[in-house]
């Protein structure tokens, strides 16, 4: 098997790597001082899963025209908002690649990714799996779940593909699953990094050591947390889903919808003293952004969101505000 990752940033370089040490071949594309870095000494990921140095099976350059040959999986791991520029650059891989398919947050890039390549090479993918990049030629693996991957087709069964590259995720220690509602799971990790990721900006960003542990063991952040999620679960359910916890234990949007609002934020503050027991856990990429002054995924993580709320008519009062409050700082970014 042969992939290519464009955009092999941190969750990029990160999959890439494990993929690599299990034997596919895989080429990451990327900036100069990460790439030379990783051609000079290898890939150093550590984190969750320890430390490992990767140095075969994987091809670093910094262009897609560098890449060499026909792709298996050509997958694309940029920031939402890099979407287009990378895609532009890309077209050295369209006509190579048999497959295509985005690991990024929002729900918008399928269809993206159907302009550019034709909607027959497309299948849906979603990973919680966290990848943040240190140094140039290294990453951290910050987080990952039981299952940490899904892949389908957009419409219809599971089909060969789709099997095949899930395979390759559990070969190289990501736990995958191929499914036939990967819609769905794209659409439930939007609201899970909605929630997850309104909370602790909102809450949590004037002060830097802070993490979502913090604000949850407070009554007056879990009751913020608990309305943002019943806000956000009233447009899911009216979409015609319901909540599954594809990411369990990081999600836990089945107990928020089910449970009465004062339950609910009992269980939220018992949430935040476990994750306050792991210093590592609860900062989402979004936070992290903001606190390194780099533009968010704002538009990418909230406008599905609002602009299904309007076509429903579903008052979500609690998200447009923390919506508003991440733009005011987006744009002064």
């Amino acid at each position: 098997m042969r992939i290519v990752i464009l955009g092999a940033g941190g969750l990029g370089s990160l999959l890439g790597g494990y993929l690599a040490r299990s034997g596919v071949d895989v080429t990451l594309i990327g900036r100069a001082p990460h790439i030379e870095a990783i051609r000079e000494r290898g890939l150093e990921i550590t984190g969750i899963r320890g430390r490992a140095v990767i140095t075969e099976h994987l091809t670093a350059i910094t262009s897609p025209e560098q890449a060499r040959g026909e792709i298996d999986y050509l997958m694309l791991t940029v920031k939402g908002k890099d979407t287009d520029s990378a895609l532009d650059s890309g077209g050295a891989l369209r006509s190579r690649s048999a497959t295509v398919f985005s690991l990024q947050n929002g729900v918008d890039h399928d269809e993206k990714l159907a302009r550019w390549a034709g909607a027959e090479k497309v299948i849906g993918a979603s990973t919680i799996e966290g990848g943040t990049l240190g140094a140039p030629g290294t990453v951290v693996n910050t987080l990952s779940t039981p299952v940490t991957a899904y892949f389908g087709e957009l419409k219809g069964p599971v089909t060969e593909r789709v099997s095949r590259i899930a395979a390759a995720f559990n070969d190289a220690g990501l736990p995958s699953r191929a499914v036939e509602n990967v819609v769905q799971v794209e659409w439930e990790k939007l609201f899970q990094i909605a929630l997850a990721s309104g909370f602790s900006v909102a809450a949590l960003a004037a002060i830097p050591d802070l993490r979502i542990g913090d604000g949850l063991t407070v009554r007056e952040g879990a009751e913020l947390h608990v309305q943002l999620a019943k806000e956000l679960l009233a447009v899911y359910k009216a979409m015609g889903y319901r909540p599954q916890n594809f990411y369990t234990p990081a999600s836990r949007l089945k107990e928020l919808d089910e449970l009465p609002f004062d339950a609910a934020v009992e269980a939220a503050m018992e949430q935040g003293r476990r994750f306050k027991a792991d210093a590592g856990r609860g900062r989402t990429s979004m936070h992290n952004d903001l606190l390194q002054r780099r533009k968010t995924e704002v538009d990418f993580i909230f406008e599905p969101v609002l602009e299904r709320a309007r076509a429903l008519e579903i008052a979500i009062p609690t998200v447009v505000a923390i919506y508003r409050i991440i733009k005011t700082l987006d744009s002064n970014l």
